[in-house]
């Protein structure tokens, strides 16, 4: 099948090429009824071509698949040329698991259901309508090499039991329960049943209508007081333009992709300026996240989720609805996945793209004149909305007049919960309501960046300040000055956030200079993190070691896409420590930034039912890549400023 007209190389895999990729091998003979499609994605053409398009020859459109043949047990991985109608490279992965498939995880739950071992303790509970019951599959990690359970697909199911039809099954947790299931047999192997207190009685539900049930844990009745109408109008439409998978707006230019790994991702993002387009990011995305919980209990220590290479953060976004996610003038972009036997499937309403006031972006008021400048704020907001079982995870690309970039993470949804015994202060975690707690986790977000900072030869700086001793170029005290270190290599560049010394990186480009002679940069500035509590030498460190720095940088390899390297799930430890130990020089090079970011998670009380946003993130920031404040010509406000604000304006 020829690409379609138009098709830029960037742009994500359409319905049709994502069915046609499955038909293509298909009809090679190379895999079996039974195979499970685990992910058909665009595999990205090289720089080169996609930098010389459309005046050079478009490259092949290519799938790169990754499915699961369940009875030989065994992972194989494919790139399909879309173009040719041909298989291109076919290959068997050894000791790989890829991520579970939807149809695997409801799969599991039927077959915990249908097993006596596990019927015969949801009965020693008092549980006998199992229709009630929910089971969720979590992955099981990996102690190591010697592991016996090497080469089985693995997950272990926890039980939840619903007061009614349309409760919240995380309300009422089975404690001491546990099934070990294998998916490629769909076979439960095991169920443990170390027994433990009563199910909580509550139901705990949030939603309208539900809340004010006498048996629902929470001082909420009813609808609260009413709030008036917030209503975000622009009157003349957005400031911003979408052409496919291009975007436009004020003077940003980037191109949106979607992977069902990944979800949302953000290709060749550049700013122009005095007529030039000048790029900043190559390519940005959010490569995993890892969840670790601190309970050891039979339940939860195993819990130690990588959302994205376990599971896959692409499959499971939410239809955005306006009003509820995004509000004004709204642009939504609908996206094209795929089930277990590679039909498409369209996620409708999957990304939203809508501008925000922000407050005031810059003022001055000339105090001896009484002149007054302002200059309002705004920013474009691209986002999308995660479902990963009990939480859900908010993505916000925000674009700033001024050239900033920031990433956001939302945490919401339903907290992990475990049930306590009558009168026990649970120790690895909070009480929630009577007999239900949520145990103490962490969030640790890896953003990869394959920077290009006007150019593709880049540098990292990292800048902290340093107070100089007293004496004579310090009589007072209070001189300080920004020290900068170059990360000349990969093992150099494996560093820690530091509040102390303020600390920020610098993506600078060595060969390009802005007006004052200084190499142009972007700097990364942190926001509030954390790192992770597991023991170094435990198998959680081993297998998330990216989260133990907050700072990677690895010269560009277009193979090396995910923190915790290509397949996880039940892996013993890749991805970062592997790429870095090449040790390869990266001063004045083709460059990626790796940050991770983090939210400590001790819960509250008011985090049930359902928590309210948590957010989480970063900036990058223009530093000496203007020559002046780039958000100097945004015009003045045409209304709500008053005429003696705007005295002096240029209106």
């Amino acid at each position: 099948m020829a690409p379609a007209s138009g098709t830029h190389p960037l742009d994500p895999l359409s319905k049709d090429e994502i069915g046609e990729a499955g038909a293509i091998l298909r009809a090679g003979g190379r895999i079996s009824d039974a195979a499970r499609f685990v992910s058909i994605a665009l595999k990205e053409p090289p720089k080169a071509a996609v930098q010389t398009f459309p005046d050079g020859p478009a490259p092949d459109r290519e799938a790169f698949v990754v499915l699961r043949e369940p009875r030989q047990r065994a992972t194989y991985e494919a790139v399909v040329s879309l173009t040719r109608g041909t298989v291109a490279v076919w290959r068997h992965v050894p000791d790989a698991q890829p991520a579970l498939t939807e149809a695997e995880f409801l799969a599991c739950e039927e077959a915990v259901r249908a097993d006596p071992r596990w019927q015969a303790a949801l009965r020693r509970r008092g549980v006998v309508d199992f229709s009630l019951t929910v089971v969720d599959s979590w992955t099981v990690g990996c102690e190591g090499p010697a592991d016996e359970r090497r080469g089985r697909r693995l997950v272990h199911a926890l039980t939840f039991v619903r007061t009614g039809p349309h409760d919240n099954p995380y309300a009422r947790p089975v404690e001491g329960l546990r099934a070990l299931v294998d998916l490629d047999g769909m076979a439960v192997l095991d169920v443990t049943d170390e027994g433990g207190p009563p199910l909580p009685p509550y139901a705990g539900n949030y939603a309208t209508g539900l809340i004010a049930r006498d048996d629902n844990w929470t001082a909420v009745t009813g609808p609260g007081p009413a709030l008036r109408p917030i209503a975000i109008t622009q009157p003349e439409g957005p400031s911003f333009t979408v052409d496919g998978h291009a975007v436009s707006w004020y003077k940003w230019r980037l191109r949106l992709g979607f992977t069902p790994r990944e979800g949302l991702v953000l290709h060749r993002v550049g700013f122009v300026d005095a007529g030039r387009e000048r790029p900043v990011l190559y390519r940005a995305s959010l490569s995993e996240i890892f969840t670790p919980y601190a309970d050891p209990g039979l339940v939860h220590r195993h819990k130690a989720a990588f959302d994205e290479g376990e599971y896959g953060a692409g499959f499971v976004v939410n239809s955005l609805e306006p009003g509820c996610d995004c509000l004004g003038e709204i642009r939504y972009l609908d996206v094209d996945v795929h089930d277990d036997h590679g039909a498409p499937v369209t996620l409708p309403r999957a990304i939203c793209l809508h501008e925000e006031d922000v407050g005031v972006g810059w003022k001055h008021t000339d105090l001896r004149t009484g002149e007054v400048e302002t200059r309002r704020q705004r920013r474009l907001v691209v986002s999308s909305f995660a479902v990963l079982g009990n939480y859900q995870y908010g993505y916000f690309w925000h674009f700033y007049l001024d050239g900033t970039i920031e990433f956001q993470v939302k945490l919401t949804g339903m907290v992990s919960t475990g049930a306590a015994g009558p009168d026990t202060a649970p120790r690895f975690g909070t009480l929630l309501a009577p007999g239900l707690y949520a145990p103490n986790h962490q969030h640790f977000f890896n953003v990869r960046l394959d920077m290009s900072v006007d150019g593709e030869k880049n540098a990292v700086h990292e800048v902290d300040a340093e107070r100089l001793p007293p004496g004579e170029d310090n009589p007072e005290g209070g001189a300080w000055i920004a020290r900068r270190t170059l990360l000349a290599s990969e093992t150099a560049a494996q560093r820690l956030a530091c509040p102390a010394t303020g600390r920020f990186w610098l993506i600078t480009n060595p060969t390009v200079r802005n007006r004052l002679g200084e190499p142009v940069a972007y700097k990364l500035v942190p926001g509030t993190t954390a790192l992770p509590q597991v023991h170094q030498g435990s198998s959680a460190h081993r297998r998330a070691a990216f989260a133990f720095k907050h700072l990677w940088v690895t010269a560009y390899d277009p193979g090396q896409l995910f923190a915790a390297g290509d397949y996880p799930n039940q892996h013993p430890g890749d991805g970062l420590p592997v790429y870095a130990a090449a040790d390869r020089p990266l001063d004045g090079a083709d460059l990626v930034v790796w940050y991770t970011f983090g939210d400590h998670h001790v819960v509250r009380p008011e985090d049930w039912p359902v928590m309210p946003v948590t957010t989480v993130g970063f900036q990058l920031k223009p530093f000496g890549f203007f020559d002046g404040n780039p958000a100097l010509d945004v015009p003045p406000p045409r209304t709500h400023c008053s005429e003696g604000e705007r005295r002096g304006s240029t209106q």
